[in-house]
């Protein structure tokens, strides 16, 4: 990436109104995200998280402005082709999950990411490269020995880590994780904790959607704060990880807890 393009936030939402059903449920007036920063978007179910995500995807599309002016820019343009965008964002989320239970190889799945596709199909030209790349990602992320395993008999943990691998063989300048450690049991979220530390000091911009605070890493400096739609608090996370602003956002008497740049509520 040039200077000239560092200086440039990797993505930009400006006025960005999502309606659904005649009601508003994001209202996002400005939001910049920049290459090698670690964000957190962090708010209770129903704060407009997945649509945010949908806005960054582009699966959710926002009202368009009156002035005709663009409401989403990737690298300060509204136009971009399909390859550049996987060149600089990989998503890894639950609907993209739930749409990998099927009887493809964890190796073909990373593969498969080339493609942007559901699986590999006898038409598309996989290569040798692409193979050992698949490989090397299986490995750098702690599941190389799940290679020849189908995605229908790993548990929950282990497809998400074969999902990563499969949104960063563009090698993203950001990648996007939804929930994450959902459905996670204790061991399964411990490694992957790790495995998303292990991803932010590897150079990749680290947005991490959640509404646990324990999910937020210590590499992660910036939190982002959503309530009913809307952009609560943007700020440091030393900031706004603090017992009165965690309390705003959730609307429970909780107690914050650091240690170590990692937190969790009492």
């Amino acid at each position: 990436m040039s200077g000239a393009d560092r200086a440039t936030p990797l993505l930009a939402l400006r006025d960005c109104v999502v309606v659904r059903d005649g009601a508003e449920v994001l209202r996002v007036d400005a939001l910049e995200l920049r290459a090698g920063e670690h964000v957190a978007v962090l708010g209770p179910n129903g704060a407009g998280k997945s649509t945010l995500v949908g806005l960054l995807t582009r699966e959710v599309r926002p009202l368009a402005h009156v002035d005709g002016s663009p409401a989403v820019l990737l690298l300060g343009r509204e136009r971009w082709d399909l390859s550049e965008a996987r060149h600089l964002m990989g998503i890894v989320s639950d609907s993209l999950q739930e749409r990998y239970v099927v009887r493809v190889t964890a190796r073909d799945t990373v593969v498969s990411g080339h493609f942007g596709s559901i699986g590999l199909y006898r038409h598309q030209p996989v290569t040798p490269a692409m193979r050992e790349g698949a490989d090397e990602l299986l490995d750098f992320l702690g599941v190389s020995h799940l290679a020849t395993r189908t995605m229908d008999t790993l548990s929950t943990g282990e497809a998400r880590r074969v999902l990563i691998a499969r949104a960063l063989v563009h090698s993203p300048a950001m990648l996007v994780l939804d929930e994450p450690c959902d459905g996670l049991d204790p061991r399964a979220t411990w490694e992957f904790l790790a495995v998303m530390r292990r991803i932010a000091n590897a150079g990749h911009a680290l947005v991490l959607v959640t509404h646990h605070v324990e999910d937020i890493v210590p590499e992660i400096d910036r939190v982002i704060m959503l309530k009913r739609g809307r952009i609560l608090h943007d700020g440091p996370k030393t900031e706004l990880m603090q017992t009165a602003v965690v309390r705003e956002l959730f609307g429970v008497p909780v107690e914050v807890e650091e240690r170590d740049g990692a937190y969790r509520l009492w």
